[in-house]
């Protein structure tokens, strides 16, 4: 029930977001770097998509959610710095959260930007990094590199390749190749993942 309640919440805002341009996608990305669970990502694939190519359409749609995001992310880092770890163990998977916790006391500085590239929401790596009362230079900076070149990764190579990427949906042999290769690349990076949460357990 959540789960639907969730979903539903997440497709209102972007068919709400979906109606302003850039200006939608400056909203959603920095409000989900605080408190919203909808994903800036469900707005710069389909714009950039629908960008026909443009560098310069790409590159603000980029500039834009990056921008944007990481604006958003000092209000969550502030969240973070005054609820504390109360806030995180009440809204943050707790999986997720564990996630966390290891990837900042093994990487370092490095886990910054780990953390900003991958699966976990970014408001939960913004009230992370406040409730640790991390250096906020460096989180500014993890987040830029972070969500610049998740966003950027997104943007240029559909907004630039994206028919050429549809038409090759339409090849059987695309999906063969393709699930190969995806495969083998999401193994190992799964094993790590998961074992993230053995590792974190035995250090506990």
């Amino acid at each position: 029930m959540r789960y639907i309640m969730i979903e539903g919440l997440v497709n209102s805002i972007i068919d709400w977001a979906d109606n302003f341009g850039l200006v939608g996608l400056a909203v959603v990305s920095m409000t989900e770097a605080i408190i919203q669970p909808a994903p800036p990502d469900l707005l710069v694939i389909p714009m950039a998509i629908s960008s026909n190519g443009s560098l310069s359409g790409i590159t603000a749609i980029v500039l834009v959610a990056t921008i944007f995001s990481v604006i958003g992310s000092l209000g969550g880092y502030a969240i973070g710095m005054y609820a504390g770890r109360p806030l995180l163990e009440k809204f943050v998977n707790a999986k997720n959260l564990s996630r966390l916790d290891y990837i900042f006391k093994k990487y370092g500085s490095i886990g910054i930007f780990i953390a900003a590239v991958s699966p976990i929401p970014y408001k939960a790596f913004a009230w992370a990094a406040g409730s640790s009362k991390m250096n906020l230079r460096l989180f500014i900076a993890a987040g830029i590199l972070g969500r610049g070149l998740r966003f950027g990764l997104e943007g240029f190579i559909l907004g630039l390749w994206g028919n050429e990427f549809l038409k090759l949906l339409e090849n059987p042999f695309f999906w063969l190749f393709g699930g190969i290769i995806l495969t083998c690349l999401f193994i190992p990076l799964n094993n790590w993942w998961e074992s993230i949460i053995i590792t974190s357990n035995k250090d506990v």
